[in-house]
């Protein structure tokens, strides 16, 4: 079954502008292929406004939350993976969800926390082969 933080991510986005909320994600920014403005982030973490007054070209795919968005008044193309998103919610009353324990989550967990795999260390004997039944 496919994750289903992006969706969530869509749907409460949505919800939160529709009453007049401004939907904020707040972003683990020490994780591989995050691009957001590093002299913004605090603790390893980055809380980015993405309400439509505050972004253009807001794109919330199965991999990523990308978006550009200027900081200091200098433009930048922000990209966030899924697995970075830690929350959204709204700036006025917090409301919205945190992430790590909905369907799915466990593909984040995984893709994040893996090592590449070594390759075989060959054993220095003769192959065999072994009967399965």
């Amino acid at each position: 079954m496919n994750p289903s933080r992006p969706y969530l991510i869509r749907a409460l986005q949505e919800w939160l502008i529709d009453n007049d909320s401004t939907p904020h994600l707040a972003v683990d920014a020490t994780l591989k292929g995050v691009m957001v403005p590093e002299q913004f982030v605090t603790d390893g973490q980055i809380i980015l406004n993405i309400s439509p007054s505050a972004i253009q070209n807001l794109v919330i795919d199965d991999e990523a939350v990308s978006f550009n968005a200027r900081f200091g008044g200098v433009p930048m193309n922000v990209y966030v993976p899924m697995a970075a998103i830690l929350a959204i919610y709204a700036r006025e009353s917090g409301a919205g969800m945190g992430f790590g324990m909905e369907p799915g989550a466990e593909f984040y967990e995984q893709s994040v926390n893996e090592e590449p795999p070594e390759p075989p260390k060959p054993s220095g004997g003769r192959p065999a082969l072994k009967v399965v039944k």
